[in-house]
């Protein structure tokens, strides 16, 4: 039988502070781990901690992948290239965190991405994260040209892990702007590394690698993606 798009009504909803176990690592072939279920926080936050995230289309039941291979930014990686020190130096945006949630993550959602048939950020997505910004565990970065929201990123910080879910610009190097900043910050505030999730050229250019999923999972295993 078909299962209906997006979260299960007869799932039940997981507060915060609980678990919710995926199927072990030993049983991953692919980078599908799970369907079904829904997106309260519980369920998030638990995905997080085991190195899984939602990604599916508006059509599909929730979709829980671990991609192989992952994509991870470490601090000393961190790449600022000449073009965006010229931008800083210029003070063309004004960045601030967690100043427009829902404008960073409706703004992800409606950016036309070439190649992208639709947008995975559905209303189902958009409203568990604005849930998770609310309890402290989702954030934003947000880039500002003459008072307007020019571009934006956001994720989830679970301890020393921030797990980036996505970016968008309305102007030139505004995303860029915003998640440089972000990223400097949180590092200095003990992030061990930002997890980017599926490796592209965009992120590789900020000091993106690639890794095989069982190295990422031993890394989280090294620094636990964990609900403080």
């Amino acid at each position: 039988m078909r299962m209906k798009p997006g979260p299960d009504p007869n799932f039940p909803y997981l507060e915060a502070n609980i678990d919710f176990h995926f199927p072990d690592q030993s049983q991953w072939k692919d980078d599908i781990i799970s369907i079904g279920g829904n997106l309260s926080p519980g369920m998030l936050l638990s995905a997080y901690e085991q190195g899984i995230f939602p990604w599916y289309n508006h059509a599909d039941p929730i979709i829980w992948q671990s991609p192989d291979p992952r994509c991870v930014i470490f601090p000393e990686k961190l790449h600022v290239s000449a073009s965006m020190k010229k931008v800083f130096k210029k003070n063309i945006f004004k960045i601030t965190f967690d100043a427009d949630f829902y404008g960073v993550i409706k703004g992800c959602a409606e950016k036309i991405r070439p190649g992208q048939n639709g947008t995975w950020i559905t209303t189902d997505i958009i409203d568990a994260y604005m849930e998770l910004y609310r309890l402290g565990w989702a954030h934003s970065a947000e880039a500002w040209q003459d008072g307007e929201l020019a571009g934006g990123c956001y994720g989830v910080l679970m301890r020393r892990v921030f797990c980036g879910e996505s970016m968008f610009a309305l102007k030139p190097n505004a995303s860029k702007a915003a998640f440089l900043n972000m990223a400097k910050t949180m590092f200095e505030h003990g992030v061990a590394f930002i997890d980017c999730q599926v490796p592209n050229p965009y992120l590789m250019s900020l000091g993106g690698e690639e890794m095989p999923r069982d190295i990422f999972l031993e890394l989280l295993k090294k620094f636990p993606a964990k609900r403080c």
